[in-house]
């Protein structure tokens, strides 16, 4: 691996100017040759699609600035994808040391909504894709270094998601998975976290809510993507070594 490229991050979920997973990978490419996934299909579905380029966009934005940046449209939530995605990220970087899984799949439900097809599709991205995704990472994993994992949350810890059931309880076992993982591969030199980055202006939030939850703010104002950001960028760093098995509720005081 080359000097130029001792950090190599993969992000998914990078689709949307406004959303969290591009900040993410603008943050990273600071310091890190960063590989990125979207698929756009789901953002059609979920209604926050914007631009069809938009992920073309970033990587052309951050390639401009002189960083090292590429990536691919792929479904995770298909057993094969990650084997195919770490692939493609050695074959144009070298072996990942950084993994951040924002890759997410949302929609409203409610119990009287909620069936087997929804809670499926939901598993399928939000907990069988993460859990691969860190498989495939460790199994790959070159000996001898510092390795980052961080999986997105959204707080299920700290109380109640109504009319989002399939959601919250994938991401509560996110947090489950992501205590155990880290006891296991700690070994390895491995550090893994969780980052619940709380609610977040990311294009969905209706302006009703937006004035009600920002009244509610201790700081008077909502989360914005690059908040998120900052904070995965300093978990992935070398600074971060010793924390690990973490929930780290990133919310400017605002439940």
């Amino acid at each position: 691996m080359s000097e130029k490229f001792a950090k190599i991050a993969v992000v998914s979920g990078a689709s949307r100017k406004v959303g969290i997973g591009q900040a993410i990978a603008r943050e990273l490419a600071k310091d890190a040759a960063v590989f990125i996934t979207y698929y756009r299909p789901y953002d059609h579905v979920s209604g926050l699609a914007g631009g069809a380029g938009e992920p073309a966009e970033l990587i052309e934005e951050l390639r401009r600035a002189g960083c090292a940046v590429d990536g691919m449209e792929i479904d995770l939530s298909e057993p094969s994808a990650p084997a195919r995605l770490f692939d493609a990220v050695e074959a144009v970087f070298g072996p990942a040391n950084i993994l951040v899984n924002n890759a997410t799949y949302s929609l409203r439900d409610g119990i009287e909504n909620l069936t087997a097809e929804l809670l499926d599709r939901t598993y399928a991205l939000n907990l069988r894709g993460m859990a691969l995704n860190c498989a495939e990472f460790v199994r790959r994993f070159p000996a001898g270094q510092a390795g980052r994992i961080v999986n997105m949350s959204s707080g299920q810890g700290l109380g109640p998601m109504p009319g989002e059931l399939a959601y919250s309880a994938t991401k509560g076992a996110v947090e489950a998975f992501t205590r155990s993982l880290s006891a296991e591969v700690g070994r390895l030199g491995i550090t893994v976290n969780a980052v619940n980055p709380g609610i977040t202006d990311t294009g969905w939030i209706s302006p009703e809510l937006a004035a009600e939850w920002t009244a509610r703010a201790p700081f008077g104002r909502l989360g914005q993507p690059a908040d998120a950001a900052r904070l995965i960028r300093f978990l992935a760093s070398d600074e971060a070594a010793w924390i690990t098995g973490q929930v780290i509720h990133s919310n400017g005081g605002l439940l």
